[in-house]
């Protein structure tokens, strides 16, 4: 975004128009307001995580202190005149930045975990009920966030249902060879007149990180009569577009807390007017339950509510940028495509998929010579680059199954991948900082064998 910063030229006029230094400011945020937004992380780290965590900007943290401050200083009053007006506000926002059809549709939850356990009890309940038979399919991604896979066996499996893993490539080389995949997974389901109940897919998968053609898949669900689509985009909002008229689904979940800027932790679920919203309901049973979803979410007893209260405050940060959240969308992804590929050049490796298949996060290969042999390197890796080099990154084990020929560099085949993110604080240096670290573990011979246990 350097480019709305540039000197403004003698003659009064830059080349993108803006008027003089003398005249007026550019209205839009600038690069030190930026580092002073994010002025709290930890100087000397490079934070290249975003993905896990998400970033709060100061100016964030402050609406929120306010809004706690609010509850902190007359409670009652904030209950009763402040706390539902503050929700609905929020719903209302998410509601235009979804292009949902009704705030109705629209319930703020604590995350994507929160919103999971919500749509998968109503079919845990279905089948519990006789609404489903026993043996009906529930189809996921094999690489469903663990929590979300935890959620399928605490209500589904254990009700009876038939659950089936779709079993994606990686490294992936395009959207048809998830497709391929998901209509025989779909098949499957369908098979010895089983029916599938539910079609759980991840528009972004967590690890390893690959974008996928959701849109595509809800359309193929439609075709195979799934009788429900639930979307996990807990990547999604601030990342990629996040529209619900195009993507179809039936119930839509994604944290704001992730890429959208807001405080830990805040997301919504969305759950179409069509679908069976009177039997959804929050896992915390409140005085509220019965209420509908969006009403028994809005309280779920006393806490604190303000991380939702400051969504509107956070679409207020992103707009201080040219192009809004648009811009920083692709700002995003332009320059996470361009370090990954600095890095696999810098280390003789690929990519694990092609640039249009990943948002603000990219799968890098990492040399083959660190010996990452299992889940415990992956995470031994990780702990040593952010004790001893100061580099905060997550790293995927890609085990290789029997046969099976990974991606490859000159010595062995690449099981090991760094999963780095972009987000606006970001500096080429934090890159160059992650791959001098490898580099100076390659040239001093280093294996994860010889990092002890965590």
């Amino acid at each position: 975004m350097d480019s709305q910063y540039e000197e403004i030229k003698e003659n009064g006029v830059s080349n993108n128009n803006h008027v003089t230094k003398k005249l007026k400011l550019s209205p839009w945020i600038s690069d030190s307001e930026i580092r002073d937004e994010f002025s709290h992380h930890e100087p000397g780290v490079a934070r290249i995580n975003n993905g896990s965590f998400g970033s709060c900007p100061a100016s964030i943290i402050a609406a929120q202190k306010q809004w706690h401050l609010r509850f902190l200083r007359q409670p009652d009053d904030f209950y009763f005149n402040q706390l539902g007006k503050g929700i609905l506000e929020s719903r209302t926002v998410v509601k235009n930045l979804i292009n949902a059809d009704d705030v109705e549709e629209v319930s703020i939850v604590d995350n994507a975990t929160t919103a999971a356990a919500i749509v998968l009890q109503q079919i845990g309940w279905s089948f519990a009920e006789g609404r489903f038979q026993k043996g009906d399919a529930v189809v996921m991604l094999h690489c469903a966030y663990g929590a979300v896979k935890k959620s399928i066996q605490a209500y589904v499996s254990r009700s009876g249902g038939y659950v089936i893993e779709v079993q994606l490539p990686f490294p992936v080389s395009s959207n048809e060879d998830i497709i391929i995949k998901f209509r025989k997974a779909l098949l499957k389901g369908k098979s010895n007149g089983r029916k599938v109940r539910l079609a759980l897919i991840d528009h972004i998968t967590s690890m390893p990180s690959v974008l996928i053609p959701v849109r595509e898949l809800v359309k193929i669900c439609r075709e195979e009569g799934v009788d429900q689509v639930f979307v996990d985009g807990a990547h999604a909002i601030g990342s990629v577009q996040v529209d619900m008229q195009e993507i179809g689904a039936d119930f839509y979940t994604s944290n704001f807390h992730k890429w959208f800027f807001c405080p830990p932790s805040v997301a919504f679920l969305y759950c179409r007017k069509s679908s069976i919203l009177s039997d959804l309901h929050h896992p915390v049973v409140s005085h509220e339950y019965g209420n509908g979803l969006a009403i028994e979410s809005a309280w779920i007893g006393t806490r604190d509510y303000s991380s939702q209260l400051v969504i509107p405050s956070a679409l207020d940060f992103v707009n201080r940028f040219e192009g809004g959240i648009q811009e920083i969308r692709k700002m995003n992804h332009d320059a996470v495509v361009k370090m990954g590929k600095m890095l696999t050049k810098a280390w003789g490796t690929t990519l694990g998929s092609p640039p249009d298949m990943c948002s603000s996060m990219i799968m890098v290969g990492l040399p083959a010579s660190l010996g990452i042999s299992s889940e415990s390197d992956a995470l031994k890796l990780r702990t040593h680059l952010r004790e001893s080099f100061c580099v905060e990154v997550p790293i995927h084990y890609q085990e290789l199954k029997d046969g099976e020929i990974g991606s490859r560099d000159e010595d062995g085949c690449i099981t090991g991948y760094a999963r780095i993110s972009h987000q606006i604080y970001n500096t080429v240096d934090d890159y160059h900082k992650f791959r001098d670290a490898i580099n100076d573990l390659v040239r001093d011979g280093f294996t994860c064998k010889m990092l002890l246990p965590n």
